[in-house]
C-alpha cells in the first residue's frame, strides 16, 4: 500500500471515530437529562448498575445506530478539507485516476462494515437484552397491553392447531382456549376451556370448565370437567411474538425462531424478518454512503466545507427517512420484507453509481 493510501485511510478512520465520539456523549447527555428523575426514584438503584447495566449498553446500541451518520459526516469533513487544501488537485496531477483515488476509502468502508456486521449480528442483540431488562425494571411502566396477547393461533405440528382469545403473559393465564387435532381434513379431537393457567411449580397447564370432543367413525364422545392439569407442546414463552423481542436475539437464534414460528403457523413474521435483514443492509450501506460523500466533497466549491456539509446532511436525512419508511412498510403483513429493507440501498446505490460516472468524466 502506498503512502497516499495510508494517509487517506488513517484520516478516514480517525475522523470517523472522532465524529462518533462527538455524537455519543450528546446522546448520553440528552438521555440522562430525560431519565435522571426516574433513576432517583429507586433508592436501591446504584450508580454502578446505571453505568454498567444501562449506559454501557446504551452506548453500544447508539454507537451502532449512529455509525452510518458518523461515517457519512466524517468522509465529507476530511475529503472537503483535502479539496480545500488543493490536495485532491495534487493527487489528480500525479496521474491518479478517480477510481484509484477511491481505493483507500473503500478499504476503510470494508473495515467499518465488517465491525458493523459483527456488532449487528452478535454484540448489539446481547447488549440490548441487558439494556431492555434494565428499562423494564426501572424505567418503564407496564400496561395491560404490554403483557396481553389477543387472538393468538399456533400450529403445533402438521395436524394440531391451538387458539386462545386472550392470554396475559405476566399472569400466565388466558381464556377461551381451544386445541384441535385433524386427520387430513377431518376433525379427530377438540379440547376447549373457558380459562387456562400455567402452573409454574408443576410445569403444566390447568384448564377450567373444559370440554373434550373425540370424533370416531360412527359416533362422537364428549368429556368435560371443572379442572384438569395437562401438558402441551408449547409454554407461555411461545406467546411472546413481539417485534421488540427480535432486537434481543443474536442472528442465529433469530433465524431458528423464525423457522420454528413458520412451522407453527404464525401468520405475520415480517417484523422479525425486517430486523434480520437490516442487520446486513445497514453495514453494506457504508460503501454506498462513502462513495456518495467522496463524490460530493472531492471538488473545491465556493462556500467550502459548509456547502458540502449542508448537502451531506440533507442527503443523510433523506436516506434515514427512506430507511424508516421502508422498515415500516416491510413489517406490514403481505409485504416483501427483503425488498423493502434493501430498497434504500438499491435506490441510493444507483444514485451513487450515477455520481461516480459523472465524477470520472
Amino acid at each position: 500500500m502506498k503512502i497516499l493510501d495510508w494517509y487517506i485511510l488513517k484520516r478516514y478512520l480517525t475522523t470517523f471515530l472522532f465524529t462518533l465520539l462527538i455524537l455519543i456523549p450528546i446522546a448520553v447527555a440528552i438521555d440522562i437529562s430525560e431519565k435522571i428523575d426516574k433513576f432517583l426514584r429507586h433508592e436501591n438503584l446504584t450508580f454502578y448498575e446505571v453505568a454498567v447495566d444501562y449506559y454501557v449498553n446504551f452506548i453500544i446500541y447508539y454507537a451502532n445506530t449512529f455509525m452510518p451518520l458518523a461515517l457519512f459526516i466524517a468522509v465529507i469533513l476530511f475529503t472537503s478539507k483535502l479539496a480545500n487544501n488543493t490536495e485532491v488537485v495534487a493527487i489528480n496531477s500525479s496521474q491518479v485516476s478517480f477510481t484509484r483515488f477511491l481505493y483507500p476509502y473503500f478499504l476503510g468502508a470494508t473495515i467499518v462494515a465488517s465491525i458493523a456486521l459483527l456488532m449487528n449480528h452478535l454484540v448489539v442483540p446481547n447488549s440490548s437484552k441487558t439494556r431492555k431488562a434494565f428499562e423494564k425494571k426501572y424505567l418503564s411502566r407496564k400496561t395491560y397491553e404490554d403483557t396481553t396477547v389477543r387472538d393468538f393461533s399456533l400450529q403445533l405440528n402438521d395436524s394440531t392447531y391451538m387458539h386462545v382469545q386472550n392470554f396475559d403473559t405476566k399472569r400466565r393465564s388466558g381464556y377461551n382456549f381451544s386445541i384441535e387435532t385433524y386427520k387430513g381434513l377431518q376433525l379427530k379431537n377438540k379440547l376447549t376451556a373457558d380459562n387456562i393457567n400455567w402452573i409454574v411449580k408443576d410445569s403444566v397447564f390447568r384448564l377450567y370448565n373444559w370440554k373434550e370432543r373425540k370424533v370416531f367413525n360412527k359416533r362422537d364422545s364428549i368429556f368435560q370437567g371443572n379442572s384438569k392439569d395437562t401438558t402441551f407442546a408449547f409454554t407461555p414463552k411461545d406467546f411472546n411474538y413481539k417485534s421488540t423481542q427480535a432486537q434481543e436475539m443474536p442472528s442465529g437464534e433469530l433465524m431458528e425462531f423464525i423457522e420454528l414460528s413458520r412451522k407453527r403457523g404464525v401468520k405475520n413474521l415480517n417484523s422479525f424478518l425486517v430486523e434480520l435483514y437490516k442487520r446486513t443492509s445497514l453495514p453494506i450501506a457504508s460503501f454506498i454512503l462513502t462513495l456518495i460523500a467522496v463524490v460530493l466533497a472531492h471538488k473545491k466549491k465556493r462556500g467550502g466545507l459548509g456547502v458540502n456539509l449542508a448537502l451531506g446532511m440533507a442527503m443523510m436525512f433523506v436516506y434515514v427517512f427512506f430507511l424508516k419508511v421502508a422498515e415500516v412498510l416491510g413489517a406490514v403483513a403481505g409485504a416483501n420484507p427483503l425488498l423493502n429493507v434493501w430498497m434504500p440501498n438499491v435506490v441510493f446505490g444507483m444514485y451513487a453509481i450515477y455520481l461516480y460516472i459523472n465524477a470520472r468524466k
